[in-house]
């Protein structure tokens, strides 16, 4: 089969497109610039086409054009492919199909999707069940990809409540991790959030199994509300104590997503002996407390990249660091991700930060996402506002990622922990200036 991607150095996308490249099939795609990601899909033999996306790329031959859920409907390559009467399928639906035709177990829940998809998927991995992954991230065990490839009937999976992209998904084991708000541009409310999860849960078969987050209300509140095999998961379990010992990535928010791996493979027959042994290997995944030793102004500093972009993620990253330095001076340097997400949860914003335990935060300007911003709300929020409006000396604003690297080069003493975190380009900007200083 030829299959075309549009939008094929997504991370999401691109791990599809290596399923589809381990299947044998051939595989080409498009996408606006060149990255880590596709230079990897090139070397493991697809064609991909960099800059603008036109309708010349999509030819007669291929059998199947999936696009990610950022392409607009007016796209020219998805316009020309539905011309030629290709069939043409979303990432979500195309994974869709997928979880119908395999064992799936799908990690859902506001946060920590990806790092309990990793957890998960590496167990099963060193407990011999040979499980294919596909995740929002990468994993250094996985040879740094966001794809494994397996051999069984096990299928993991990362399942986005995005436009309730998940929707498409019908597992046989659902891992629960939280819900809270965020996606508000879509959902508009909790309640909607809510209803978004419980459609999902009712995708399980009648024998199906659903692992949830007894400490999160709003998961547990919801459970209730099925028949299903539930398995419940607490910080106050006794594999606590174990996990504790054996992870290395830090952080109480890691403990519970290792503990909701636990329950997940212990559904499947996995000894705790295999689940610890596995857990204590993990190294975390890309931009997940992604730790490296980094050179500034001849001085070697601690610096950690981070993902984080919601007001919870961010708490629970600096909490992680500060309980791993204790004693070291913590910067962060946040850059907000989407007006939309900003302007609905601006308070939870800004009680975070204020109570945060970093000696010094620094805001950047907002990352805008093309395409999905309201132009009212790019009016009435910005990263300015949000700094005045936490109120703290040692929380301020400068514009610039290039300009906040300038301030960290004049003012970090030898040894300072810096954290770099958002979902924008901050990762990419920082690793570049890195790179030249």
């Amino acid at each position: 089969m030829r299959v075309y991607f549009i939008g094929i150095g997504g991370i999401g996308v691109s791990a599809l497109a290596k399923y589809y490249l381990d299947k044998g099939h051939k595989v080409f795609g498009s996408d606006l610039v060149s990255s880590g990601i596709t230079d990897d899909l090139k070397k493991r033999g697809a064609k991909i086409a960099v800059g603008r996306q036109k309708s010349e790329n999509i030819k007669a031959g291929f059998n199947l054009v999936i696009f990610s859920p950022a392409v607009k409907q007016d796209n020219p390559e998805l316009r020309e492919a539905r011309q030629k009467g290709i069939k043409c399928q979303s990432y979500p639906e195309a994974l869709g199909e997928l979880t119908k035709n395999n064992f799936t177990i799908a990690v859902t829940g506001t946060h920590g999707k990806s790092t309990t998809t990793c957890m998960l998927g590496l167990i099963l991995q060193k407990a011999g069940l040979d499980p294919t992954v596909i995740v929002g991230t990468k994993l250094k065990e996985f040879g740094n990809s966001n794809y494994r490839g397996g051999k069984s009937k096990y299928l993991i999976v990362e399942a986005c409540e995005h436009f309730e992209s998940f929707l498409n998904y019908w597992p046989k084991i659902i891992v629960l991790t939280n819900i809270e708000e965020d996606h508000l541009d879509y959902y508009k409310n909790l309640n909607n959030i809510k209803r978004g999860f419980k459609k999902f849960i009712s995708h399980l078969p009648q024998d199906g199994f659903l692992i949830i987050n007894g400490d999160d209300k709003n998961a547990f509140v919801l459970a209730k509300s099925f028949k299903y095999k539930t398995k419940f998961y607490s910080l106050g379990q006794p594999e606590n104590k174990k996990i504790k010992e054996v992870l290395k990535v830090p952080g109480s928010h890691n403990i519970s997503n290792a503990l909701a791996a636990f329950e997940a493979a212990k559904t499947l027959g996995v000894s705790n002996r295999m689940i610890f042994s596995a857990l204590s290997e993990f190294r975390g995944s890309w931009r997940r407390f992604e730790e490296k030793i980094v050179k500034i102004n001849k001085k070697n500093h601690k610096l950690i990249f981070d993902y984080g972009h919601h007001p919870t993620e961010i708490k629970a990253t600096i909490e992680a660091a500060r309980e791993k330095y204790p004693s070291k001076k913590i910067w962060c340097v946040f850059q907000p991700h989407q007006y939309q997400r900003t302007h609905f949860l601006f308070n939870d914003f800004v009680r975070v930060f204020r109570s945060a335990p970093a000696d010094k935060i620094i805001i950047t300007d907002i990352y805008d996402v093309a395409g999905r911003e309201e132009k009212n709300i790019k009016k009435l929020t910005s990263s300015k506002r949000l700094t005045e409006s936490i109120g703290k000396s040692s929380v301020f604003y400068i514009k610039t990622e290039e300009m906040a690297w300038k301030y960290l080069g004049e003012n970090l003493k030898n040894g300072d922990v810096i954290i770099i975190m958002g979902a924008g380009d901050i990762y990419e900007v920082f690793s570049g200036l890195i790179k030249k200083s």
